[in-house]
């Protein structure tokens, strides 16, 4: 595997010249007009076409933009992406075996803008069902994309596709080579963390200002990779999605748009309020992609840096107790997390820590704990978005994030009292008792 990689290092290397070659075979840089010009066929083990609408939308993204940046510089070019293909002895084309998907698209976006376009691989039966929904869904979502553009961008568009777009063409002539470099891209390699890939798109995004690239990446790399990584998964991602009365999940590369923000020159309304309230963020809010992502970051670490001092010292009674419980408890473990992330979402919204808020949050999280016998993640989406079935129905995050003035978090009913006046589990009967102590109700009180 170290020599594999040593040879795909090679490879990427060579991808500055136009043309290269090593032991592996040959890698070009072609135009895209010229990649489907070669005679390309779709191998039998290849898997189906399922590009989704949203895969097709972000390539016409991707190629309008180039369009714009094209008309600001002069032999402006932009790479879409890059395709291994394998060349057999015995045989006159080429075999695909990365890249289908979206020379595919390609193909789609040439008939729409040529109908007399011509190509082999247009010859190819696609019998497959899911292939001929995704082609046929498609072509007929590049159609309503282009319906309000004007024929003169459809030129452009033709253009582009021979002048400015690229793709790096890896041809290899050994079939066992290409697909060790195949798994290596895709799944043997390490894949990309959705932060790894945040912070390629936002450099791109700050290309024009080369002295701050270097001074965000000099900063982003003073994180270790594992903390960037638990601030997007245990933090921002639950807290957005909840705000918004969404169920959480783990955060994937499918994810990153959430985290993409607008573009300096955007005319949406909302951007140039969002452009005039930089650096000031807000979990629920967009932002300024670039440089103000980093910012973003940075930010957010020094807020959590605020809650876990607060709570250790100015709520230690609070902090004391959590530290106390067996770590080993996951279900204790997620009402934790729970907690800290009603605070974060609390204090990035007022910036103050009110003590009658942090007791009711904390009350809040971990009556979650009091309820159930067994408490897993599900669990915690629920009681988050405020399903029922619980002693509180209180969209936590939904509320803070929508309230005008902090005191409406500070004044809300924590149900506290359950009913037999004891924990789902008796094991969790000290926190529930240390829960009634906290909000004033004695011991042993009457039930509601």
């Amino acid at each position: 595997m170290r020599g594999l990689a040593g040879k795909i290092g090679r490879i990427l290397h060579s991808m500055l010249q136009n043309k290269s070659s090593d032991s592996a075979g040959m890698t070009e840089i072609l135009s895209v007009k010229s990649l489907l010009e070669k005679n390309l066929f779709i191998p039998d083990y290849q898997r189906p076409y399922k590009w989704s609408v949203k895969n097709v939308s972000d390539l016409l993204g991707d190629i309008d933009n180039a369009i714009s940046e094209s008309e600001k510089y002069n032999d402006f070019k932009y790479r879409i992406g890059s395709i291994i293909l394998n060349k057999k002895d015995n045989c006159d084309g080429f075999g695909i075996v990365d890249g289908q998907q979206r020379i595919l698209t390609l193909i789609l976006l040439c008939l729409y803008l040529d109908k007399s376009f011509s190509c082999q691989l247009l010859e190819t039966n696609f019998n497959n069902k899911i292939s001929q929904f995704n082609l046929n869904n498609n072509y007929r979502f590049i159609k309503d994309w282009f319906a309000l553009k004007s024929e003169d961008y459809k030129y452009k568009v033709k253009d582009a596709l021979e002048k400015i777009l690229e793709v790096v063409v890896i041809c290899v002539n050994n079939e066992s080579v290409a697909f060790q470099l195949f798994d290596s891209q895709n799944n043997r390699g390490r894949a990309l963390d959705p932060h790894d890939l945040l912070k390629a798109y936002h450099l791109r995004e700050m290309k024009n200002y080369p002295y701050d690239m270097q001074y965000v990446v000099k900063k982003w790399e003073a994180f270790k990779t594992s903390e960037i990584k638990e601030l997007f998964e245990l933090y921002l991602f639950p807290i957005l999605q909840w705000a918004k009365l969404n169920k959480s999940y783990s955060f994937s590369d499918k994810d990153i748009d959430a985290y993409k923000g607008i573009t300096e020159n955007s005319s949406y309304s909302y951007a140039k309020r969002i452009s005039k309230a930089m650096p000031n963020y807000q979990i629920t809010e967009s932002f300024i992609a670039g440089s103000d992502f980093f910012g973003l970051v940075e930010h957010y670490f020094k807020l959590l840096d605020d809650v876990n001092n607060e709570i250790k010292n100015n709520f230690y009674e609070i902090y004391e107790f959590i530290d106390s419980v067996p770590k080993y408890s996951k279900g204790f473990l997620y009402a934790k997390n729970l907690f800290f992330c009603s605070v974060l979402c609390y204090y990035d919204r007022f910036k103050n820590f009110d003590e009658r808020v942090i007791k009711k949050l904390f009350s809040w999280a971990f009556m979650l704990r009091v309820d159930m016998s067994r408490l897993g993640f599900d669990s915690i989406n629920k009681y988050a978005i405020g399903e029922t079935g619980y002693s509180n129905t209180i969209p936590m995050f939904s509320r803070i994030t929508g309230a005008r003035l902090h005191n409406e978090i500070a004044d809300m009913q924590i149900k506290v009292l359950r009913k037999d006046d004891r924990a789902k589990d008796e094991q969790w009967n000290f926190l529930y008792e240390k829960i009634k102590e906290m909000n004033g109700i004695n011991k042993g009180a009457p039930n509601e």
